[in-house]
């Protein structure tokens, strides 16, 4: 008889490091592979400065200690495919306000309530696993913003008799993680040409080509508009990429192009960055229209309540 809940149950864990993130913990504990901290602590010296996770460091310490690990872009019928193998698998979703990206492990699938869980970990003291439930239909949004990316970790044999619809993204994807870490530690170079053999292995590797956008950006490069364009035609719904042209154009002065393209990374996901309102309202007040200034000033401090320039703000939505 077919079960209506699709559940992995998951050990209960609170350790984390930068070069250890708990997605990566988690998973390996449940395959009974306990990962050095203290390794993780060490390595993590390396990144002194930097406040986010460096997944492909902790994919490595699982590889080391018997895990294999692939990172494909999937599907929401694969996903459950893979979890009814016994393997959870670890998403990547977009962050809150001012987080890029994060990374959660699934715990299962309910299909009668069309919900999708999520492994939470709270730190509560009863011990409990806590999970979190999501409408297929909001996480399949989401996810898609991220260009599906999934990663496996599990023992070999196991990872082996599961087939895959893509497997040919895993190595391309590897190289997307492995530049993400050389940009960390300042080796552009390095990191561009990681990215540059990602493309030559799949030149419709969308976060492969966002990246390469985003580089060339940060270098002030025009170049980076045909890799953005790219992608986008690869992934409509890559909100970063969108949010990557607003800021090019904005520094380029063009004003109304970069709000097009802020406003279109706001239609796909209005919650995901506070900072985007910000630069939109500055644009729009550079077009004299203060009534949206305004607002996007308003919506700013809804989505970053903590805003450091709180004052600032408040001052300017009074003066326009």
């Amino acid at each position: 008889m077919e079960q209506e809940n699709h559940e992995l149950f998951l050990p209960l864990i609170d350790e984390e490091n930068i070069c250890l993130p708990l997605p990566i913990n988690v998973v390996s504990k449940y395959w009974n592979i306990e990962l050095p901290m203290a390794e993780a602590i060490e390595t993590a010296k390396k990144y002194s400065g930097f406040s986010g996770s460096i997944l492909i460091e902790g994919i490595e310490s699982a590889e080391r200690h018997g895990l294999t690990c692939k990172i494909i872009n999937s599907s929401l019928s694969e996903l459950k495919k893979i979890i009814d193998s016994g393997i959870p698998p670890i998403v990547i979703l977009p962050g809150i306000p001012e987080i890029t990206q994060h990374a959660s492990v699934i715990t299962g699938y309910n299909d009668e309530e069309k919900t999708i869980i999520h492994y939470i970990q709270k730190g509560n003291q009863e011990g409990e696993q806590q999970e979190g439930a999501i409408p297929e239909d909001i996480f399949d949004k989401e996810w898609s913003e991220e260009g599906k990316l999934l990663i496996m970790l599990a023992p070999s044999d196991i990872l082996s008799s599961v087939k895959l619809e893509n497997d040919s993204s895993d190595k391309p994807n590897r190289l997307c993680f492995i530049s993400e870490r050389l940009n960390i530690l300042k080796n552009s170079s390095e990191s561009l040409e990681s990215l540059k053999q990602a493309i030559e292995l799949d030149p419709n590797n969308s976060t492969a080509l966002h990246l390469l956008g985003a580089m060339m950006n940060e270098q002030n490069s025009s170049e980076c508009v045909k890799f953005y364009e790219k992608c986008l035609e690869i992934n409509h719904r890559s909100y970063l990429t969108y949010s990557g042209l607003g800021n090019f154009y904005l520094k380029k002065n063009q004003f109304e192009k970069a709000e097009s393209y802020y406003s279109k990374a706001i239609k796909i996901n209005p919650k995901r960055s506070a900072k985007i309102y910000k630069n939109r309202a500055y644009l729009c007040e550079k077009q004299n229209k203060n009534s949206d200034a305004k607002k996007d000033l308003k919506s700013y401090l809804k989505y970053l309540p903590r805003a450091p320039d709180r004052g600032i703000i408040e001052q300017a939505i009074r003066e326009l």
